[in-house]
């Protein structure tokens, strides 16, 4: 319905938000319990298959015996009104031929509302509290009764008890008998003089009184014990229904607390193991299935915990060993690096094959160097020894320094570096020269792969206080190909092996980034496509390990919408997932 103008609404609008708001709670608390305890939701349906099952039975039960006594007490009428018919029919016939005048005088003597109100009292003297006797005028008599009383007053309905004899007999039902002079019976309702109603069946004749006067004659059976039969009938099939509904609740309940408890017992176990408690065990009692199941998974919890033992033997062996021949080839390597400096500053005097030896000596040197620090810091993220130094900074300041430092690589490469939303201050909590150690490798990666076309770096900052800042490369170079977006960030993984590096990478550039994106609680991210170029994103909380709540810039690219290919891909520092974007620098 619409509103007329200028109106707010119902009144009740507030009160139904009030009880809304205050019903939520309960109700969102019973639907947690409801999906998360089966021995709740067993139970429950226990019950109301039980209680489905009761209400059927109980029904048909109940119409089998009410259809019984409605059966036993329409033949039990049937008879007995046949012979009070076959009574009064024989008495009004020994009236009229003078053989009975009911009083010693000659049948048509005797007076017929006097005859008629004996044989109701005859008729009815054998059924007190069995059924009542009414004897009512037919239409088909010209007096109803044989006429007026000696003061003039007709003479009206007979009946033996204490009932309404015309409200309780229908008017259909005494038309029906002026029409068809045979027996009739129909289920009526008895009227008493008080008012009160029951319900009986009504068999009913048109007979003639002692004068051939025509009239009806009703015997009215009420359903008084057939009723008190059925009532104790349903209140015993009630109170069997609740105890064994309540029975069947209880059995479900039983049942299914034994198969549960180990259940239950199971994922507390799994829950500790999972939080690293190897030593967690099942109790085992029995030898059921529920046994052997305690068994199978105590024997599963002591592989499990064999196995990473033996895999935090083998790790802890691995990163020492990293740590131990990344330190121990220092000194071999300083020694060796002045060594080539000394070749390096006297090359001017070799000749050009020795000068040319000199210069490739160097650059192998500054990427072994490059490599063995990137095997140290792995080295430290893998021993959890790796600590973040958060401090205020406006991403811009360590995006300029970046990019300074890169210019060399890009004018070789021939490719511009372009910066974009450096408009206004991007301030995060974070550790600069990990952040710029993260930028610096994407936009390196971005150069050698951009095909010496444009390489665009965003910035962007969400409002308000728990906004996320980011940082995104794109350039538009190879891209990657099909199966290539899960491997990207794994250590030592190169797109294209074949391609020449400018740089000299050492496949573990990305890795570290991951490492130091997920140290500030942020999300590396990356989308790409064949010959259609990549964009790293680089999002982070605006307070370090912050909450993080989506990023001011898409991942997929504007000028990318639309294109044929694979479609985006997202990396997540925080699950550690891999995905489309370069091979790492």
């Amino acid at each position: 319905m619409l509103l007329p103008e200028g109106a707010t609404g119902s009144r009740a609008q507030p009160a139904i938000r009030i009880f809304g708001r205050w019903a939520r709670g309960p109700l969102l608390s019973v639907l947690r319990l409801w999906r998360r305890n089966i021995q709740l939701r067993v139970v429950v349906s226990t019950l109301l298959l039980s209680l489905a099952v009761v209400l059927v039975l109980g029904v048909v039960v109940i119409g089998q015996v009410r259809n019984g006594l409605l059966e036993a007490k329409r033949q039990t009428a049937i008879s007995q009104a046949d012979g009070g018919f076959a009574v009064a029919a024989d008495r009004a016939d020994r009236a009229i031929t003078g053989a009975d005048a009911g009083d010693g005088t000659p049948g048509r003597v005797t007076d017929p509302g006097v005859w008629l109100t004996g044989m109701v009292e005859q008729l009815a003297s054998g059924g007190q509290g069995v059924y009542s006797v009414v004897a009512l005028p037919s239409q088909l008599s010209g007096q109803p009764f044989g006429g007026e009383t000696a003061g003039g007053a007709p003479r009206g309905p007979r009946s033996s008890a204490d009932i309404r004899p015309e409200e309780s007999v229908p008017q259909d039902m005494r038309e029906a008998l002026d029409g068809n002079a045979g027996t009739h019976r129909r289920y009526g309702t008895i009227v008493r003089p008080d008012g009160s109603t029951q319900t009986a069946l009504i068999v009913g004749r048109r007979l003639t009184d002692n004068h051939g006067n025509p009239y009806q004659l009703y015997y009215l059976f009420p359903f008084t014990q057939e009723e008190k039969s059925l009532a104790l009938v349903k209140g015993t099939i009630t109170t069997a229904g609740v105890f064994l509904v309540a029975l069947l609740g209880a059995i479900a309940w039983l049942v299914v607390r034994q198969a549960v408890t180990p259940v239950r017992m199971a994922a507390r176990i799994a829950e500790r193991l999972a939080a690293g408690r190897l030593q967690e065990r099942m109790k085992v009692s029995g030898e059921d299935d529920i046994a052997r199941l305690g068994e199978s998974f105590n024997k599963m919890a002591r592989s499990l915990q064999a196995k990473i033992h033996q895999l935090e033997e083998l790790s802890r062996m691995q990163r020492r060993f990293v740590s131990d021949v990344s330190h121990e080839l220092r000194t071999p390597l300083t020694t060796v690096r002045m060594a080539a400096d000394v070749i390096h500053g006297s090359k001017d005097e070799f000749d050009p094959m020795t000068a040319r030896s000199a210069e490739l000596l160097i650059d192998q040197l500054d990427r072994f160097e490059a490599m063995l620090a990137e095997l140290l810091e792995i080295s430290r993220f893998d021993a959890g020894a790796a600590a973040l130094e958060a401090e205020p900074t406006d991403l811009r300041d360590s995006v300029r320094r970046v990019l300074e430092g890169a210019e060399p690589l890009a004018e070789r490469k021939g490719t511009r570096l372009v910066v974009r939303g450096d408009e206004r201050p991007v301030v995060a909590e974070v550790d600069p020269r990990r952040v710029e150690r993260v930028l610096r490798n994407l936009v390196v990666n971005a150069i050698e792969h951009g095909e010496g076309r444009d390489v665009v770096v965003r910035l962007a900052a969400a409002p308000g206080e728990d906004g996320a800042v980011a940082v995104a490369v794109r350039d538009h170079g190879i891209g990657l190909g099909p199966g290539e977006a899960e491997r990207v960030f794994n250590r030592f993984w190169r797109a294209d092996p074949a391609r020449a590096r400018t740089t000299g990478g050492t496949g573990l550039g990305l890795s570290i980034a991951l490492e130091d994106t997920r140290l500030h609680g942020g999300r590396l991210e990356a989308w790409g496509e064949p010959g259609r170029g990549a964009q790293f994103r680089l999002t982070l909380p605006r307070a370090a390990n912050g909450p993080l709540r989506g990023s001011p810039i898409a991942l997929e690219p504007s000028d990318a919408a639309g294109s044929a290919g694979s479609g985006p891909t997202a990396l997540s520092a925080r699950d550690g997932d891999g995905g489309a974007g370069h091979g790492p620098g």
